[in-house]
């Protein structure tokens, strides 16, 4: 047993009907390294079977405590039933992107079984009609409640089912698995009692670390190294209440490009480039329906605070910075400069107050009062009565330059997907791999119905960006 900590159980606390709380991706492989050229399913349910050991999320299931006395335990489900958690479909004729787009968006607006563990995988086949890829590609689209990882983490879930040849030496477990019986609900009271009675210890060592942190904002602030945050951000079509439909999108671009693009700027980065992008296609795509807001829109940017000890564990370990995404700058190039310039000073700022220091506080929310504020949020339609912090997320997690194989088929690409909720209805997961670099969006459909366009919109932004900067057509990687 493992108890949730406060920010992944409040991941639980905001799940609801209309916004599942769960992270995904889209990862497209081509079959033509399996042996035999033709990829099986019961190939690839025994695949991910052999390697279920290497990572936690896959085999536990959350325990709650009874009247929500405190936050829920992780338990190894003696009833995993691997068949329940990997799905199998196939895309009608002609298979191209825009249906899997649609059948993916599908899957992903539908809430896990949360007595279960909290995962599916659903092989998709029939990409028969999508450019640039091989005959014969298939897609695992994946979903996993974000109260078991953030987007690091969740990295060591793709790491398990995956290897650096098409078929790798098995990887020997350390000992036969078995389940765990479920906890007494008066042994939950009990531990409980005893986590609430330590609270206040726990409490003052991080306020110990929070008097010198706060020295250090102070300072800041008065030397001006850091961004005076927007008053307000302004509240767009994405920013109400959302229902529980979602449109899934997403491009791919170079890296060497995108690369070659932030050395425009000193001391820009890729992350700049990102965010540049997705502020020009905001403003195309608001500009198009007569709603670009006068100021800027208002990104918040997930920071990974996981170091090496916290590889492989479960959980979130994120703070977060925001960022304005200059969707007011007409000229790419100025953009670019502006995203920097804020997200410099955003960096600096959280970087004085301790990235890890933010998360610490999350654990002292009580977990009563958590869940009822995040129902209450809900039910109410606060989202509407309430000033919205940001507009929308941008995350952007690094994968490797180097090719991954899974069931003997080489991954080719893979896209993003992400949550959202009542007040932000838009999230851009970002992911690179093997010389590329896609840009996602997970959305609710009445607050974007034509996904298509924004995806144009992306591919545009980016184009615009790369002329203002003069860079030239990198050759793409090949396949």
């Amino acid at each position: 047993m493992q108890q949730l900590s406060g920010q992944d159980a409040s991941f639980l606390y905001f799940e609801t009907p209309t916004t599942p709380m769960h992270i995904g991706g889209i990862m497209i492989y081509d079959p033509s390294t399996v042996k035999g050229g033709k990829q099986g399913f019961k190939d690839i349910l025994r695949a991910i079977e052999s390697r279920l050991h290497l990572a936690r999320s896959f085999r536990e299931k959350v325990v709650n405590v009874p009247f929500n006395l405190d936050h829920p335990w992780w338990v190894e489900d003696r009833h995993f039933d691997l068949e329940y958690h990997v799905r199998h479909i196939r895309l009608p004729e002609p298979g191209d992107w825009r249906q899997l787009c649609i059948q993916v968006a599908r899957l992903h607006s539908r809430p896990l079984d949360l007595t279960r563990p909290l995962w599916e995988f659903t092989v998709v086949e029939g990409l028969d009609a999508i450019p640039g890829l091989p005959g014969g590609s298939y897609a695992i689209v994946t979903k996993v409640h974000h109260a078991c990882i953030d987007g690091v983490s969740g990295v060591d879930m793709v790491e398990a089912i995956h290897d650096l040849e098409p078929y790798p030496a098995e990887i020997p477990k350390s000992h036969p698995w078995a389940g765990e019986q479920d906890p007494n609900p008066l042994e939950l009271m009990m531990r409980a009692q005893f986590n609430n009675m330590s609270q206040p210890f726990r409490f003052a060592e991080v306020m110990a670390r929070t008097v010198p942190a706060f020295g250090r904002l102070t300072r800041g602030f008065a030397e001006r190294k850091f961004d005076q945050p927007q008053v307000q951000p302004p509240r767009t079509r994405f920013n109400h209440q959302v229902t529980g439909h979602r449109v899934v999108e997403g491009r791919r671009f170079l890296l060497e490009e995108v690369r070659s693009i932030k050395n425009a700027v000193a001391g820009a980065t890729v992350n700049d480039v990102v965010l540049t992008v997705v502020g020009g296609a905001l403003r195309a795509y608001l500009q198009e329906k007569n709603e670009l807001p006068d100021q800027s829109m208002i990104a918040m940017a997930p920071i990974s605070v996981r170091g090496t000890e916290g590889k492989g564990k479960m959980g979130n370990q994120v703070a977060a910075m925001t960022v304005a995404l200059g969707t007011g700058i007409a000229d790419p190039l100025e953009r670019l400069n502006s995203v920097h310039d804020h997200a410099a000073r955003s960096k600096a700022m959280t970087n004085a107050v301790g990235a890890k220091l933010m998360t610490d506080y999350s654990q002292f929310i009580p977990s009563t009062t958590a869940a009822l504020a995040a129902r209450l949020y809900t039910e109410y339609g606060l989202a509407e009565r309430m000033n919205v912090p940001f507009n929308c997320v941008v995350t952007n997690v690094p994968g490797p330059q180097f090719p991954l194989y899974s069931a003997g088929a080489r991954m080719v690409t893979q896209f993003g997907l992400g949550p959202i909720f009542d007040g932000m209805g838009l999230i851009f997961p970002v992911l690179s791999y093997c010389g590329w670099i896609t840009i996602s969006l997970t959305s609710c459909r009445e607050m974007m119905p034509d996904p298509g366009f924004f995806g144009r919109c992306l591919e545009e932004s980016y184009g615009a960006l790369k002329d203002a900067t003069g860079v030239e057509d990198a050759e793409e990687p090949a396949f």
